[in-house]
């Protein structure tokens, strides 16, 4: 048996995706800027896929700009907004929990002479909303807060956040919020998504900017994206996101309901039979992370052993994990656990295809990897 719980990471693409991409490639081959009818055929899908991913946000077409990924999303929002509003003020306000896109973007702003304010978490990682009220002043031009961990699963409230931002641009990085919770009404003037979070290429990413507002173009050329990013446009993974949004968002209740039923079956199961745990998501989180950890062990080495065992698991964000010196989770620090907790933490993420036998078998090898870890007596 095969088990994947690293959809946070990214998904196993929908079968429907593959198919859709293929016939792209094979009979809508034509530039989307060509003015022929192969080259109108080609953008005409496009069209398609950008009402998708609209109406799924409540949004209308033109304020989709596609791109090649939600990191590039999250630059392109902040970058463009930082430079566009420095007349205005130059203090940036985010989280300290933030995926790395948006971290180690502002952090090469503050190098800019940008001022960029981190606002800190509680245990569960829920933000401190009162300290972000108190950190707006005149000088702020942009807010940045995720929608949901990618570590935890923890729920930002965006609505609660919009309505202390209404005169200052909000961004939010909903790369593991979009097809997980409803983004409809959330009160953002920017969001960014990626499709390989959705079952959809990776390679494609969205980024929503409402009507109004005003961003410099981040690549020149041709002006494709209305201008905003220019180059020709990567029409199968366009349309292969729109299909992955439209399957999604068809199915919305079902997949939640699927992920949230081996959720808490695992969590249940882990409570009950692996003492010494320590759950590190709230029971209010998105439905698609859980994470734990499991004291007296080493999330690394749990990760390999039942990796030994086809199941699949992380230890925290697979963008953190490409560093050459791997340091703690900074979001599970932020959140005020020790060395030992975070040492031992693994995220289990979910999607529609995980089952409760999977749940039960996942149980049965985590059991005996954590009692053999602790048997031997190897933590440091």
């Amino acid at each position: 048996m095969l088990v994947y719980l690293d959809n946070s990471a990214t998904t196993r693409q929908y079968d429907r995706v593959t198919d859709e991409m293929k016939k792209v490639m094979d009979d809508f081959y034509g530039n989307p800027s060509s003015l022929h009818t192969l080259g109108l055929d080609a953008e005409k899908k496009i069209r398609g896929a950008r009402k998708t991913i609209a109406d799924s946000l409540g949004a209308s077409e033109d304020e989709i700009i596609f791109t090649s990924c939600g990191t590039e999303s999250d630059n392109t929002a902040l970058y463009g907004i930082a430079h566009s509003k420095r007349r205005e003020g130059n203090k940036i306000i985010t989280s300290a929990v933030e995926h790395p896109a948006v971290l180690e973007t502002c952090r090469s702003l503050e190098k800019e002479g940008f001022l960029v304010e981190y606002i800190g978490v509680d245990r569960e990682c829920r933000l401190d909303t009162e300290a972000l009220k108190n950190a707006i002043d005149d000088n702020t031009i942009m807010v940045s807060i995720m929608s949901v961990n990618n570590e935890t699963g923890t729920i930002m409230p965006l609505q609660e956040i919009s309505k202390l931002t209404e005169n200052i641009v909000f961004h939010t990085d909903a790369v593991q919020g979009y097809g997980k919770v409803d983004l409809t009404n959330c009160g953002a003037d920017m969001i960014s998504l990626s499709a390989h979070k959705i079952h959809g290429p990776k390679g494609m990413g969205v980024l929503y900017v409402k009507k109004g507002i005003k961003l410099p173009p981040y690549i020149l050329g041709g002006g494709q994206e209305k201008g905003y990013r220019s180059g020709t446009e990567n029409v199968p993974g366009i349309v292969g996101f729109g299909t992955a949004a439209r399957l999604a968002f068809d199915n919305f209740d079902e997949r939640i309901k699927a992920m949230k039923n081996a959720r808490e079956y695992l969590l249940a199961g882990i409570k009950d039979q692996i003492k010494d745990v320590l759950i590190n998501s709230p029971a209010d989180g998105a439905a698609s992370v859980l994470n734990v950890s499991f004291l007296g062990t080493r999330g690394e080495v749990l990760l390999h052993t039942l990796e030994q065992d086809k199941i699949y698991v992380s230890t925290g964000s697979a963008c953190s994990s490409n560093k050459k010196s791997r340091s703690q989770s900074h979001v599970l620090t932020a959140m005020g656990l020790n060395f030992k907790e975070i040492e031992g933490a693994i995220r289990f993420s979910f999607s529609e295809f995980n089952t409760i036998e999977e749940m039960d078998y996942v149980l049965d090898k985590l059991k005996t990897a954590v009692e053999r870890f602790r048997r031997l007596g190897s933590f440091r």
